[in-house]
């Protein structure tokens, strides 16, 4: 956890009771998404345990990235709440990992740019 002394992370429960080692697992999981990207501010996840739903979606996990940009919205719908948390950050995880391929790819193709009628080349 020292590396995270600048990230938050935030877990809160919805009709369901946060055990410890709930928490532990849902802070172990989300510790990958502080190591894959660096520029995260707060990463929170609701968990919901809905009893009125059908049994293979009971649980609901819901996680929000705050990231410099657009934040990071997901929402996973399981069964077991262990396993809607796992594929939550892994659904996360490869959100993060587009977004930062497509800035990569923007990078390192700039675009002309049109200015006062005169079209400037494209940076090289």
């Amino acid at each position: 956890m020292n590396s995270q002394n600048n990230h938050e992370l935030i877990v809160s429960g919805i009709h369901l009771e946060l055990t410890e080692s709930l928490k532990t697992f849902v802070r172990e999981k989300a510790e990958r998404l502080f190591r894959h990207e660096e520029r995260i501010v707060r990463i929170r996840v609701e968990l919901e345990c809905d009893s009125k739903e059908a049994v293979g979606t009971r649980f609901k996990a819901k996680g929000h990235i705050a990231i410099q940009g657009p934040d990071i919205n997901a929402i996973v719908e399981e069964d077991e709440c262990h396993k809607a948390v796992s594929l939550l950050i892994d659904k996360l995880d490869r959100m993060l990992a587009k977004r930062h391929h497509l800035q990569k790819v923007k990078r390192n193709h700039p675009h002309a740019v049109e200015f006062n009628g005169v079209e400037l080349p494209k940076a090289v």
